[in-house]
């Protein structure tokens, strides 16, 4: 008579975990879905649900908060002031970004230097650039000594209310240029020589070579940079907040500022609030915008 056979050991919940990929996917993901929520999606319903809930007693909703924002000259002059810096900020950062991109891809003498030169500001945090840059554009800063030696008269920068923005895009920008350019130039490494080649053989110069080799290859890079640059743009706040504070005469009172001025200056937080919805609707309105017509040229 043969032996029974051994009673098959019941698989643990550990053997079962790892032989199912999607609870193992699911399992890693865990935590960024969670932080996800935490983080992102319910500090926004909170926001949108705080800035539409009613003063009054009864409760439910309202838009009362909307319209005193857009009814509010300070306000609007923040969204005038943040479109005015969108407008000159993004296509100053891109092309300067591309055409040092361009010429690091080259081979230049010392181009590792050059990158590193590039690169450089990136690696220090913007609060820090933001100190560096206050220093230097001091009325009494090693900026204007060097107009004053030259035979320049001195300039307000910072305390011009002509000149304050300008400061902050060059201040921006100076981070900002070389943040973009790596990516820029990683999509121009991907270029294939041959393409170059064959526009070579076939006569092309150098500028048709870039208008419809290197530009038409580099779209995917482009519009990410685009989009990447126009959100970090709409959100900057540091640099207003440790050169201006929005000044002189609210000449550089970009949204990000006026939003921190209401929550946490004035205690307006339900305004505060609301005006996080618009700049978040406002950004995202660009954004599908800026995929569109992206998408319409690629086409």
């Amino acid at each position: 008579m043969a032996p029974p056979a051994p009673a098959r050991a019941r698989p643990t919940w550990r053997s079962r975990l790892s032989n199912n990929e999607t609870a193992v996917g699911l399992l890693m993901l865990g935590p960024v879905f969670a932080a996800l929520v935490f983080l992102r999606l319910w500090p926004a319903i909170a926001a949108i649900t705080h800035s539409l809930s009613a003063d009054d007693a009864g409760g439910g909703f309202s838009l009362a908060v909307y319209r005193s924002l857009f009814s509010d000259p300070t306000f609007q002059n923040a969204l005038y002031r943040t479109a005015l810096f969108s407008v000159i900020v993004n296509p100053f950062q891109i092309l300067l970004a591309l055409a040092i991109a361009v010429l690091l891809n080259r081979r230049i003498a010392l181009g590792g230097l050059w990158r590193t030169f590039v690169l450089l500001p990136v690696v220090i945090p913007q609060s820090v650039s933001a100190l560096i840059w206050g220093v230097a554009l001091r009325p009494d800063g090693p900026i204007n000594a060097l107009l004053a030696a030259i035979g320049l008269p001195q300039q307000g920068f910072l305390t011009s209310t002509t000149q304050a923005l300008p400061s902050i895009i060059v201040v921006v920008s100076w981070v900002g240029v070389g943040y973009w350019t790596t990516f820029l130039l990683a999509g121009l490494k991907d270029i294939s020589p041959s393409l170059y080649e064959a526009a070579s053989l076939d006569g092309a110069s150098a500028w048709q070579k870039f208008r419809y080799v290197t530009l038409p290859m580099l779209r995917r890079p482009l519009l990410f940079v685009l989009v990447a640059d126009t959100v970090s743009n709409f959100l900057v706040f540091a640099p207003v907040q440790i050169l201006t504070n929005g000044g002189p005469q609210d000449t550089t009172n970009l949204i990000m500022a006026d939003i921190f001025s209401r929550t946490f200056v004035y205690s307006d937080d339900k305004g505060g609030a609301a005006a996080t919805v618009i700049l978040v609707a406002v950004v995202m309105l660009v954004v599908t915008i800026q995929f569109r017509l992206m998408k319409e040229r690629g086409e």
